[in-house]
């Protein structure tokens, strides 16, 4: 589908992982686009996905009200895909993932926008014990108060080429000989390719879904943690020791890492930090529930046809091999 050129779309977070694929999506699909993100300056790189003047980069930021309704100003269509996986400095959860969806479903709703969208995650759960997924709950309830049509987006664990677990325990794998496996590897994920998550934002725009709803993303396969974890390492053609670590254990080694990242004033290598929080999440299964597959709010229920981590984690992963592209053994 085509759309008209006329039509203006804001997307908040649209430099990130998942920003940067939705931005193509509509590009494709000929809107104009205005990226709401804190520094403009290192979003330019979105510019050549579409034609020129049609990807526009703006300053923006949710603790601030003010600029939130400005980056909205003659927008048609608002989408949110702002979250963060761990608290630092300002950035809080409660700040960005609650306050902040607020913030933005508020101004929409001020500008007469009922074209909104918001990204949350499976397990959501305002009764959960995990911060990260309360305040996910918290900004579904924010952006439905405000806009009633919003559409909220629930995806399992993302991945493409600039994701940030196959990439992370790939990178894992060339620097330690032992990888934990976080409550014995038992929790199940179902991958979604970020390109799938993607075009069904861009379908929500188009107004090709129902409004007021929330969709449940996740891929063809549900794996294991150990599973994928095995899978990056034959993918990479490495060997480590997977060792199986109770949640018990887990939640005392993170607040261990959550101090040490602390007194060395955040310079903790990101592949090596888990938080308590994040260890929580672990205990329970990351995978679309059989309401939203009964009802057809996934992938396959709008005739999506989602990819396989087979078919695209290999096209990436491949770098993290000791002979990078010119490795023995097929990627691609």
């Amino acid at each position: 589908m085509v759309a008209s050129s006329s039509r203006l779309v804001t997307v908040f977070g649209g430099s990130g992982f998942v920003g940067r694929h939705v931005v193509r999506a509509l590009a494709r699909r000929g809107y104009r686009i205005r990226v709401a993100v804190r520094r403009p300056d290192l979003a330019l790189f979105l510019q050549p996905l579409g034609n020129v003047g049609q990807i526009h980069p703006v300053q923006a930021n949710l603790r601030y009200p003010e600029s939130v309704a400005r980056a909205i100003e003659g927008a048609d269509a608002v989408i949110n895909l702002v979250g963060i996986l761990a608290e630092g400095g300002k950035q809080r959860f409660d700040a960005v993932q609650a306050d902040g969806a607020r913030a933005v479903a508020q101004a929409a709703a001020r500008a007469g926008i009922r074209a909104l969208v918001q990204m949350s995650a499976i397990g959501a759960d305002p009764d959960s014990d995990s911060d990260y997924a309360r305040t996910k709950a918290a900004g579904e309830v924010a952006a439905r108060t405000a806009v009633p049509d919003a559409v909220v987006i629930r995806p399992s664990i993302v991945f493409g080429p600039e994701d940030g677990f196959f990439n992370r325990f790939a990178s894992l794998a060339t620097k330690l000989p032992v990888i934990p496996l976080v409550g014995g590897g038992k929790t199940r994920f179902q991958p979604v390719f970020v390109g799938d998550v993607a075009e069904v934002i861009a379908r929500a725009i188009d107004g090709a879904i129902k409004s007021g709803t929330t969709y449940e993303l996740g891929g063809p396969e549900v794996k294991t943690f150990e599973e994928l974890v095995r899978y990056v390492l034959e993918v990479t053609h490495r060997k480590a020791l997977l060792a199986p670590l109770p949640f018990g254990a887990a939640r005392a080694q993170a607040g261990v890492m959550e101090l040490l990242n602390s007194v060395t004033f955040g310079m903790m290598p990101d592949e090596l930090m888990i938080t308590r929080d994040q260890v929580r999440l672990l205990e329970r299964d990351n995978v679309v529930t059989d309401a939203a597959i009964a009802e057809g709010r996934t992938l396959e229920g709008l005739g999506i046809h989602g990819e396989t981590i087979e078919a695209v984690v290999p096209t990436y992963l491949y770098r993290y091999r000791k002979g990078g592209q010119f490795a023995s053994g097929r990627y691609a």
